[in-house]
């Protein structure tokens, strides 16, 4: 286990409870007794727990990683799914980007498209968003034209939920829609932490002609609070090399159409 999944495992086991000790974090985790201060102590430095004596407390956050964590986590495994993403876009699209690591990644890669950023009367592509960080990201493109839904933003995500972003969604249509997840299994389908942020993706979804999952395979076999849909909504899935055969086999059994980056 990397330093970064180290750190994902024992947020996890701080949700679970509320709070986590080290002999907690030794067992379950394997390491030892100085790594799993040094744990602790690196999160409770990004605010995503308070120390106490022999362990640690939960704060309001603790339940999901903050993006500025999450960002750094499976970066190789996100480009290339945003690489594979932006090769279902083409020039004049109309696309939808939820909030999320590798929603942020694809919309880093359309920013990046030289096809793109030529110079045209026009807008070369449009994005419709519900994530504030992404809008602020692509208002440096002026040849992208960036539609922003309201909401209420949700700390943790940069998303905008709520009844305000369904008023806007409602109203329009697009090409494609990348829907970031927190977990994906063949069973239940995709999940995230959130209800507002499931309502609002869902949404997108649905108003789109072609919706895709995009996720790292860490996300496989994982599933989250909330659901998005069946595979009548959503059912193709970028994800990295990760993914094993098996879980392919289950993918496809159940209806998926699966694109490994």
């Amino acid at each position: 286990m990397n330093r970064a999944d180290r750190l994902n495992a024992v947020l996890d086991l701080l949700a679970e409870t509320g709070q986590v000790e080290v002999d907690d974090i030794i067992t379950k985790l394997d390491v030892s007794a100085a790594t799993a201060r040094r744990d602790l102590d690196t999160l409770a430095s990004q605010q995503l727990l308070t120390r106490t004596r022999g362990g640690a407390i939960g704060q309001s956050v603790a339940y999901d990683l903050p993006l500025r964590y999450k960002r750094e986590q499976h970066a190789p495994e996100k480009l290339r799914i945003a690489q594979a993403a932006s090769a279902l876009v083409a020039r004049g699209a109309v696309v939808g980007l939820c909030g999320g690591t590798t929603s942020t990644a694809v919309a880093s890669v359309l920013g990046s498209r030289a096809d793109l950023m030529e110079p045209s009367p026009h807008p070369n592509l449009t994005v419709v968003t519900n994530a504030i960080n992404i809008a602020a990201q692509l208002v440096m493109r002026p040849q992208i034209k960036t539609v922003v839904t309201g909401g209420v933003i949700h700390s943790r995500s940069y998303e905008l939920v709520g009844p305000y972003s369904d008023v806007v969604l409602e109203k329009i249509t697009m090409d494609i829609a990348f829907i970031g997840v927190n977990g994906i299994d063949p069973v239940v389908g995709p999940t995230v932490h959130d209800e507002g942020e499931a309502s609002v993706n869902s949404l997108m979804a649905r108003r789109a002609t072609r919706a895709v999952i995009v996720a790292d395979s860490s996300k496989i076999g994982r599933t989250a609070f909330a659901t998005l849909g069946g595979r009548r909504l959503l059912n193709t899935l970028i994800t990295d090399s990760g993914i094993t055969d098996e879980q392919l086999d289950a993918f496809a059994e159940h209806g998926f159409d699966v694109i490994v980056a």
